[in-house]
């Protein structure tokens, strides 16, 4: 089956520059100073790369997680289903939909409920930014985390085909509310999720903590007693700060402090704490959490050059075009094509971010790479010629 994140690629770079064309010419790129540090830029270049660098590495992820864990998982809990719902019927797309939305609602606002999922979905959140890339921003473990919700619909018959497409077009169609640019939209916003009510899921502010969990249809939150409307602009990012831009600690770190204090708690309240809300702490760990009113100042948002800047920008066409080339031929690229794409898009992800983070070592994990990458991209191509030149051949690999 073709990939929808892979058709959707290029629609994805587009919007992104289309969003940074409209907020330059708005003024909205401005950067905070030492006289006016409460400027809040829509983009800046750091955190969009830190923003994309989350979206690829996940992606390259997913290229085995979503096949054994989604995938696979799904299809064993659908082989215990009673009956098969018509693939071909109008109507089980449409319930299917409307169905893995409700599922989906769940998940997320368990995700935010439980210190365990929520340490796998904080990634998502970790960006003081809000705009289109932040979208992007996917964690690596939510499959695992994720799936479990869905197995009713296997049980009910809906075929890991039909699934799959609904999961994808209900991720697909949050892309485009992760924006400052657009605001109220009058009675859409009674059924569907907006840019507005996932601006408030996005914030920090008490009043917002855990409200709009919606993916598609804002009226699971109506209904279920978490819709908050936006009643002046939120304070994005997670209540304690997240100062890096590297992938791997945005994805290790939440788990690396849970296992802390679980341990620092001791086996029984350490359990406890792991399935306890975010805020829950036993007594010996100071008692609960208070969220306080944020300031509205940037926490993490290290000096970089201009130069540095724009050299680490310019890498990343090359890994989203890599990324297409990995998702369109999924299903028949070797391996091998496979891994050295990944490893391409992971170490160039990990020293851009080392650069934009001033590392004392990071112009020389650069060098190393850059020194790599002319073999690399070499065996990269000479693999896809090969497998293209097998599949016109012999019928095999990529169609």
């Amino acid at each position: 089956m073709l990939n929808p994140i892979a058709v959707a690629i290029p629609a994805f770079v587009v919007a992104i520059a289309a969003e940074l064309g409209v907020a330059w010419r708005r003024g909205l790129l401005v950067q905070p100073t030492a006289d006016h540090p409460e400027l809040r830029p829509i983009y800046r270049t750091g955190d969009a790369l830190a923003d994309l660098g989350c979206g690829l590495v996940s992606q390259v992820t997913g290229l085995w997680t979503g096949a054994v864990v989604l995938a696979g998982a799904y299809a064993a809990a659908f082989a215990f289903a009673p009956w098969r719902l018509p693939e071909d019927s109008l109507a089980t797309w449409i319930g299917a939909f409307v169905a893995t939305d409700f599922l989906y609602y769940w998940w997320h606002r368990a995700s935010h409920r439980v210190n365990v999922l929520w340490a796998a979905h904080v990634v998502h959140h970790q960006s003081e930014d809000y705009n289109l890339a932040v979208a992007l921003r996917q964690a690596v473990f939510t499959p695992l985390t994720s799936i479990p919700f869905y197995f009713p619909l296997a049980i009910l018959g809906v075929s890991p085909l039909v699934f799959l497409v609904c999961l994808s077009l209900n991720t697909l169609y949050q892309f485009w509310i992760h924006t400052r640019l657009v605001g109220r939209l009058g009675p859409f916003e009674a059924v569907f999720n907006t840019p507005s009510h996932h601006r408030v899921h996005h914030g920090i502010n008490p009043k917002y903590i855990d409200r709009n969990h919606a993916g598609v249809f804002i009226v699971w939150d109506r209904w279920f007693f978490t819709f908050e409307p936006e009643a002046d602009e939120p304070v994005y990012g997670v209540v304690e700060g997240h100062p890096s831009w590297n992938p791997l600690t945005a994805h290790l770190s939440p788990y690396g402090k849970l296992f802390r204090n679980a341990w620092a708690a001791g086996p029984v309240e350490g359990m406890k704490l792991c399935f306890a809300p975010p805020e829950w702490r036993p007594t010996r760990l100071g008692g609960p959490v208070h969220i306080p009113e944020p300031a509205r100042l940037l926490r993490w948002n290290p000096p970089v050059s201009a130069g540095v800047q724009r050299y680490c920008a310019a890498w990343f066409l090359p890994m989203a075009a890599v990324l297409f080339l990995m998702l369109w031929y999924a299903n028949e690229a070797p391996v091998a094509l496979l891994a050295v794409g990944g490893t391409f898009i992971v170490a160039t992800q990990l020293t851009q971010t080392a650069l934009l983070e001033s590392w004392r070592k990071a112009r020389w994990m650069e060098l190393f790479r850059a020194v790599w990458i002319v073999p690399g991209l070499a065996i990269y191509a000479a693999l896809l010629w090969l497998d293209w030149q097998l599949s016109m051949s012999f019928g095999y690999g990529a169609q």
